[in-house]
């Protein structure tokens, strides 16, 4: 019984706790934003004057996003840890599909994508090696599109999943956004971060959604980029991302 007691202090405690409080008010104000990953992937796909293809990099569950998206071909990867049905299309980590993808060893799948979408482990080191090979598989004029890139807090953005009982509780977006904020610093990339949906970072070649970050994190610290977020994510809202793709005339993707 003595348990019991001490753990319903503990619930008092942490709900007075201001750390608690900060992380679920604006966990609570990330599900309000209108607008998922889903649009912003959709929205670029109809970018395209010729037949699409899509490839998605940890699908989870293909109801959340995928099977929501517009383009006839379309192709999933994910291991399958996460789920009792593993219903990817191709059922390996994304390391082991790129390594058998340039090895040749799968038969009709398109050669270049339009929009990859990158959703798999949200480590910084492994969304960094995805961004790598997805680039040696993307169209010239495509895109590569990143969930989890606007973390609120720096409990969200802790290093494993499995730390639930912090301030962020279930919700985690891990360490993306540094592997993003590493690519928004190339001169040679062109990238914003659309503020929905946890963050959904947009990386191109060839359109100019946002020039490089010009702000130094050199460590990646997150007290430097919470203080200067919106320049180091280039945040927009999702109309001012639509007014920007849609609104330069030289730029035709066919």
């Amino acid at each position: 019984m003595w348990k019991y007691f001490e753990y319903l202090k503990l619930g008092r405690r942490i709900s007075r706790d201001f750390f608690f409080q900060d992380a679920q008010v604006k966990s609570s104000n990330e599900l309000n934003k209108v607008g998922k990953r889903t649009d912003v992937i959709n929205i670029l796909l109809s970018l395209f004057k010729r037949e699409t293809a899509y490839l998605e990099i940890g699908v989870r569950d293909p109801k959340s996003n995928f099977l929501k998206i517009n383009s006839r071909r379309k192709f999933c990867v994910d291991p399958g840890f996460e789920m009792k049905v593993n219903e990817a299309d191709f059922k390996f980590t994304s390391d082991e599909f790129f390594l058998k993808f340039r090895n040749g060893e799968f038969n009709n799948i398109p050669n270049k994508f339009d929009v990859i979408f990158i959703d798999g482990l949200h480590t910084a080191e492994q969304v960094n090696r995805d961004i790598i090979n997805s680039l040696d598989f993307l169209a010239e004029d495509g895109f590569i599109v990143l969930h989890d890139c606007n973390p609120p807090t720096e409990w969200h953005s802790r290093e494993k999943y499995s730390f639930k009982l912090s301030p962020a509780g279930d919700f985690w977006n891990g360490t993306t956004w540094k592997a993003f904020l590493k690519w928004r610093q190339k001169t040679e990339m062109f990238s914003c971060c659309v503020d929905i949906d946890w963050g959904v970072g947009v990386l191109s070649k060839r359109l100019n959604i946002g020039e490089a970050n010009k702000n130094n994190n050199e460590f990646f610290e997150f007290e430097n980029f919470n203080k200067n977020r919106s320049e180091s994510l280039n945040l927009i809202s999702l109309e001012k991302f639509e007014a920007i793709l849609f609104n330069q005339p030289k730029f035709d993707v066919s």
